[in-house]
């Protein structure tokens, strides 16, 4: 059975001035359906902590509440899911660690990445990046832009890869329209929002573009 993927993905990201439980709930009050916790600089006992006061924010609004690589503390806060960024793990294995239930959402960057992922039948997502420049996490991956997109969408269709695909790395509100005219089923958003003057008003903004 084919899990709910919702199009919009707000992620939270390592701030000296906000932490990721504000971050969360400013999201929350604007309208998030759908958390990533993507936090690179605590310990797995500081991930707890803070995930536990997030995971209530986030029950209390009805937001699915996904955490970036961590799959051992799905089992020790109410975390829905889990996203893998290494693009050759062993998608077969880390479902049958977290089970049937959770979401699992995985990364690539490439056609063949996207291929290999879906072959696995574990994913219920795809994160496929990045689409311009981003340093919310700097990496040697290509680029992709609105061609790329265009490009793997339609090699998709002919080879019948259902699996949504969410479009991440450097998106703003102005990269929405485009975007899902190429056939994306969503887009994944942290530093536009987090990083700009008003966080609240640039999540909505980004939310009526996709509903």
């Amino acid at each position: 059975m084919q899990k709910y993927v919702s199009r919009f993905h707000y992620l939270t990201q390592d701030l000296q001035h906000k932490s990721h439980l504000e971050q969360v709930i400013t999201a929350c009050e604007s309208g998030a359906n759908w958390i990533q916790y993507r936090c690179f600089s605590k310990t797995e006992e500081q991930h707890l902590d803070e995930l536990n006061r997030i995971a209530e924010v986030c029950d209390d609004w009805g937001t699915t509440l996904i955490i970036t690589d961590h799959t051992s503390l799905l089992s020790k806060a109410d975390i829905q899911g889990v996203h893998i960024e290494d693009l050759s793990a062993d998608f077969t294995s880390i479902r049958k660690e977290i089970g049937p239930d959770k979401t699992l959402g995985a990364s690539a960057n490439t056609l063949d990445d996207i291929k290999r992922i879906a072959a696995s039948g574990a994913v219920d997502y795809i994160g496929c990046g990045p689409f311009g420049v981003t340093l919310t996490k700097p990496n040697d991956y290509p680029i992709l832009g609105l061609e790329g997109y265009k490009a793997i969408m339609a090699e998709m269709d002919i080879l019948r890869i259902a699996i949504p695909i969410i479009a991440v790395g450097g998106i703003t509100a102005a990269n929405i329209d485009a975007l899902a005219d190429m056939g994306v089923h969503g887009v994944a958003v942290s530093a536009a929002i987090n990083k700009s003057d008003n966080p609240a008003s640039a999540f909505k903004e980004i939310y009526r573009k996709l509903h």
